[in-house]
């Protein structure tokens, strides 16, 4: 593949893939039970027992960090599904509906972006309680303008191309010329958008978890476990260390891949950035 051709891709993919690798293997196996709580072995540090040590509670970390794997890409698939979903839709018919509709669309897109997504979370879990739901909800709302805005911006320029014209004249309808000619032209940067945008879910679950906003007790969440590790950071740095590391090898792997995908696929940013 030419993607494997580019260093970040390469990188990046590298990295994502341990992740994908290790929440996968947490479904089928994980060394311990995450959530099984042991008094004696609390605060343990990292040994060939307990290779990232034990919690306050006794519980292995490497086991919940296995699990936490699953709960941040979860994340990240349904809040960018959310986003990417109905921006899209949005996107494609402000680009469609030129004028008063397309602006009208768009200040509707800018209008969900004035919220944050810690905001917007903090709304929803104010009605609806905290849960990893809600802040999958809060994200992927706070995604839909940024994808609402780029589907718009390549979607427009194809509108008046040479060969929509001729599908036109061909007697195709609007809806098949969207699905068959439209979306195939805008797919590349959704793509990039998308992988981009699934690092920054991961962050940004972990940081509602920190808050209490998102995943609760007892599911395993490196936000959360961060949250409890601040209570016990002088005696047992390991609680905070592996999930932190966790977050970060994550984010890196998944900005990378978006990066590499992005000079892969948009050879006009390629070209720029060597001139």
């Amino acid at each position: 593949m030419r993607c494997f051709a580019n260093t970040n891709f390469k990188l990046g993919f590298a990295l994502s893939i341990v992740v994908v690798l290790m929440a996968a293997l947490s479904l089928l196996w994980t060394p311990y039970d995450s959530t099984s709580m042991s008094p004696k072995e609390r605060l343990q540090g990292p040994s060939l027992q307990h290779p990232m040590g034990t919690d306050q509670y006794g519980r292995d970390l490497f086991s919940r960090v296995m699990d936490g794997a699953v709960t941040s890409i979860l994340a990240g698939l349904v809040a960018v599904a959310i986003g990417m979903g109905l921006g899209v839709v949005l996107g494609i018919a402000a680009a469609y509906h030129r004028g008063l509709v397309g602006e009208g669309l768009m200040r509707l897109a800018d209008l969900l972006f004035a919220f944050p997504a810690v905001l917007t979370a903090i709304l929803i879990t104010t009605i609806w309680g905290p849960s990893l739901t809600n802040a999958m909800l809060a994200i992927g709302i706070f995604y839909i303008p940024v994808f609402a805005r780029l589907t718009r911006a390549t979607a427009a320029g194809i509108w008046e191309r040479d060969f929509i014209l001729a599908a036109r004249a061909a007697g195709m309808r609007e809806g098949q010329i969207i699905v068959e000619h439209i979306l195939p032209n805008i797919l590349s940067p959704l793509v990039v958008q998308a992988t981009v945008q699934f690092a920054v879910a991961i962050l940004a679950e972990a940081g509602l978890s920190y808050l209490g906003l998102g995943s609760q007790p007892p599911e395993a969440s490196w936000g959360r476990m961060l949250n409890e590790a601040q209570t016990f950071m002088a005696m047992a740095p390991w609680m905070a260390l592996f999930p932190g590391l966790a977050i970060a090898w994550a984010v890196l792997g998944f900005n990378l891949l978006g990066d590499g995908l992005r000079d892969t696929l948009d050879p006009k940013m390629t070209a720029g950035r060597h001139t």
